[in-house]
C-alpha cells in the first residue's frame, strides 16, 4: 500500500470516528499522566505490509477480521492539556482468538489472517488519533487489553496498555493492578465502551486521551 493510500484511509477513519464521542476540554490543569506499562513479549518482530490505522481489514483481502469492531479515538496531550501534534502512535493486540502475530506465539498458524494485529499513525496538529480495531479479548494469564506506544517529536516515549472498563478479569491481572493504583490512573487505562451504531452497526467506541508526562 502506498503512503498516499494509507493517509487516505486514515483520513476517512479519523473523520468518521472523531465525531462519535464528545471530546474532552482542550485545556485542563492537573492532569494525571498515562501510566507506563510493560511492552510485553509480543511487540511485532516484523511489521505487516499493511500498517495503517484500520486493523480490521487488511489491504488486498476481501474478508474482515473476526470479532467485534472497536473505534478507538482520542488525543495525545501533555500534563497541561496541550496537544502533542506530530506524535507517532502504535497499537498492537491479539486477534479474536487470543493469538498474536508473533514468532513466540503458540498456535500462531491458527491466527486470523484478516486481522492486521498492528497499526500506526501520526496524530494531527491537535493531537488527535483514531483506530478501527477489535474489542480486545482475554487469553490465558491476561485480561483483555490493547498495547500502545507513543513517540513525541521531542524524544519522549510512552509504552502503555488499555483495558475494558468493568471486565471482571481486570482485578486479577497484575499488570492492570500496578497501572491503576489511583482513580486518575485508572481513568487513563480503562476504556468505557459505548455502542457505535451511528457509525458502524454492531461496533463499540471509546475515547481515550493519552497524557504524556
Amino acid at each position: 500500500m502506498t503512503t498516499l493510500s494509507i493517509l487516505s484511509r486514515r483520513t476517512l477513519l479519523a473523520g468518521a470516528g472523531l465525531g462519535l464521542v464528545s471530546p474532552l476540554p482542550v485545556f485542563a490543569a492537573g492532569l494525571v499522566a498515562t501510566p507506563e506499562q510493560t511492552e510485553g513479549p509480543f511487540y511485532p518482530a516484523g511489521f505487516p505490509a499493511d500498517i495503517d490505522n484500520d486493523l480490521v481489514r487488511v489491504s488486498g483481502q476481501a474478508a474482515q477480521a473476526m470479532g467485534q469492531v472497536l473505534h478507538l479515538q482520542g488525543r495525545v496531550i501533555d500534563l497541561s492539556g496541550g496537544a502533542r501534534g506530530g506524535a507517532m502512535i502504535e497499537i498492537w493486540q491479539c486477534d479474536a482468538q487470543g493469538i498474536y502475530d508473533h514468532p513466540r506465539q503458540p498456535g500462531r498458524d491458527r491466527r486470523d489472517e484478516a486481522f492486521q494485529g498492528y497499526g500506526r499513525m501520526l496524530v494531527d496538529a491537535e493531537g488527535r488519533y483514531s483506530f478501527r480495531t477489535l474489542k480486545p479479548v482475554a487469553y490465558p494469564g491476561r485480561t483483555p487489553h490493547i498495547h500502545l506506544k507513543v513517540a513525541t517529536g521531542d524524544g519522549r516515549m510512552l509504552t502503555s496498555q488499555f483495558y475494558v472498563a468493568g471486565d471482571p478479569q481486570n482485578e486479577r491481572d497484575g499488570v492492570f493492578r500496578r497501572a491503576a493504583r489511583s482513580p486518575g490512573q485508572r481513568e487513563r487505562v480503562e476504556m468505557k465502551l459505548e455502542p457505535a451504531s451511528g457509525l458502524e452497526p454492531g461496533a463499540v467506541a471509546t475515547t481515550m486521551d493519552i497524557v504524556i508526562a
